[in-house]
């Protein structure tokens, strides 16, 4: 008789896409509603996207416990930094911050993948991408989560950033409009929701530019 053995994980993946697009005066950053476990759906209402800042929001995929932890986590830094400084974090600062966290627990991550978006000190969009455990990059725009592969081909043929190798460094903000960012973004997730099952149910996205943050509401394929 085989040995048989409980294989038990600490991690789950609950699925869903982020997406984040930075312009000239404006950040949009995405997600669909749905949470799900294998082939179930836990939820068709959960919003994967926390404001950390009145300039500065976060869009998370992975293992939502984790997520959850990990903004409790940025939300009492932030806190602490308010009341030292007298201040909000910027963006940049944020993005550093969360940086430190997710290398603090490198080696028991959070199951987390986040796209970090807002208005820097100048009042351009800034988007930072991230893995599990750190490591980030300033981006024009960026996906994470289950529709990423999906998601990141076609914003690569859209907005087609220049080599972070060029010299001078290019501007990494894409040359859109707002309205015309928002748009993109509707099509993706539309595109997304049909070939990845993990991703669907409903399109929560965040407008941020100076007259402050706005949401907007787009409903996505059930199935």
């Amino acid at each position: 008789m085989t040995k048989q053995q409980a294989n038990w994980s600490p991690y789950d993946n609950n699925g869903g896409s982020c997406v984040a697009i930075a312009g000239a005066d404006y950040c949009v950053i995405a997600a669909d509603t749905r949470m799900s476990t294998g082939y179930n759906i836990l939820t068709r209402e959960y919003s994967k996207i926390c404001k950390l800042a009145d300039k500065c929001v976060m869009a998370s995929s992975g293992f939502q416990a984790d997520v959850r932890a990990l903004q409790k986590q940025l939300a009492a830094r932030h806190l602490i930094y308010q009341h030292q400084h007298n201040k909000q974090m910027s963006c940049p600062a944020m993005a550093q911050l969360l940086s430190n966290t997710l290398y603090y627990k490198r080696f028991f991550p959070y199951y987390s993948f986040n796209v970090l978006g807002g208005l820097d000190n100048e009042g351009k969009g800034c988007v930072f991408t991230y893995d599990a455990v750190g490591s980030y990059e300033k981006v024009g725009y960026s996906s994470q989560g289950s529709g990423s592969t999906l998601i990141m081909p076609f914003l690569d043929n859209q907005l087609k950033s220049p080599s972070p190798l060029l010299l001078p460094a290019q501007d990494a903000v894409t040359p859109l409009v707002e309205a015309e960012a928002i748009d993109l973004v509707k099509t993706v997730f539309a595109s997304a929701s049909e070939r990845d099952i993990y991703t669907g149910d409903k399109l929560e996205l965040v407008i941020i530019n100076a007259a402050g943050i706005r949401r907007e509401y787009m409903e996505l394929r059930k199935d």
